[in-house]
Parts: structure tokens; sequence; C-alpha cells
């Protein structure tokens, strides 16, 4: 099985085109920068959003494809919102009570299964409900990104360990390569956004 799993990323790779790798490299870039805290990250992730919008509509993940032009539409307000902060100042990571997460959580599943009964009955969507839930999923901790909310690390390492199953499936190793990595980068950003916690946003996590 890993054999051959290998040479599908060997044949993958040759076919993979530039689009995808630049919208990769850059989407890694955005990742790094993020968990930083550089203002810079907004532009990376603006330019590969545009990308895989082309990319995924071509792999019929339609769903994934609305939200990279989503993601390009955040990246604009994601710049301003850190190059603005509050009240003239940087803005700062903060958390958010148990409550908010679990009322996005319901908002997520409600509005999956909207957009999957619609793909399902319209489209040739591949694995519909999947994809629908990465969407929104991602949708709700991109804001919380543009809003420097601590626990979108832990959204996202959920998010990302569907996404590596689902693009496996579509063949789009190159990206599914590309998510395994920001698993560890996830893990990574977790631990330096926690170092910027107030003392009293940690008491309380």
């Amino acid at each position: 099985m890993i054999h051959d799993l290998s040479v599908q990323l060997v044949s993958a790779w040759r076919d993979t085109s530039w689009i995808e790798i630049v919208a990769a490299v850059l989407a890694v870039a955005y990742l790094l920068l993020a968990i930083r805290q550089r203002l810079e990250c907004w532009v990376a992730a603006f330019v590969s959003s545009c990308l895989y919008v082309w990319v995924l509509f071509g792999a019929r993940l339609y769903m994934e494809s609305v939200l990279n032009a989503f993601y390009a539409a955040m990246a604009v307000y994601g710049f301003w919102q850190w190059q603005q902060g509050s009240g003239g100042t940087a803005l700062a990571v903060r958390r958010w009570p148990v409550a908010r997460h679990l009322a996005g959580c319901l908002g997520v599943i409600c509005l999956s299964l909207i957009s999957w009964y619609f793909l399902r009955r319209f489209t040739p969507a591949a694995w519909p409900f999947v994809d629908s839930m990465v969407t929104w999923s991602s949708v709700f901790a991109t804001f919380l990104v543009a809003r420097k909310v601590y626990e979108n690390w832990h959204w996202w390492l959920i998010i990302d360990s569907v996404s590596v199953c689902l693009y496996f499936n579509r063949r789009l190793y190159l990206t599914m390569l590309l998510f395994a990595l920001y698993l560890v980068l996830i893990v990574i950003g977790m631990r330096q956004w926690r170092r910027t916690l107030p003392a009293a946003a940690l008491a309380a996590g």
C-alpha cells in the first residue's frame, strides 16, 4: 500500500499544474506568517485563495472552490483588522467562551445540511456533506483567525484532518501533503499564540 501511494504521489506530482504548486507554496507562506502574527500573511492568503478557486473547481469540489473565494475576501478583512487593531493598538490574541463555539458549531451543521441538499440535488459534487462541513467550518475558523481568537487552531486541527482524507479521495495529492504539513504547523501555531495570550485568558483556559 505504501509503495502504491508513493507511485501515485510521483505520478500526481508530474501531473500537478503550476497553479496548484504556486497556490500550495503561498498557502504555506500564509500559515508560517500567521503563526508569527505578521500582517503580510493576508497578502499570501489572498493570492493563494484566488488560485485555489480555479484548482478546486476543476476537481468538482464546488463548495471548497466557493470557500476559497470567501478566503480571498476574508484576507482583505483580516488585513484590515490586524492593521487597525483595537483602539489604535495592535490586535491582541483573545479567547472565546465555549458557548460561542457551540453556537458556531450549530450554525455550521445547519448551513452544511442546506448546502448538502442543493449540492446532492443539482450538482455532481463529490462528497457533498463532507465538502459542506469542511467549507462552513472553515468559514467560521477563518473569521476566528481574522479576529485573532486563539481557539481557531483547534478548529483547524479538525478541519485539516478531514481535508487530508478528502483531497486524497479526489487525487489532489500535492494539496493533501500540504494539509498534512498544516497539521504540524497548527500545533506550532497553537503553542506560539498561547504564549501571547493575556494572563487572565491563560488562567481561564
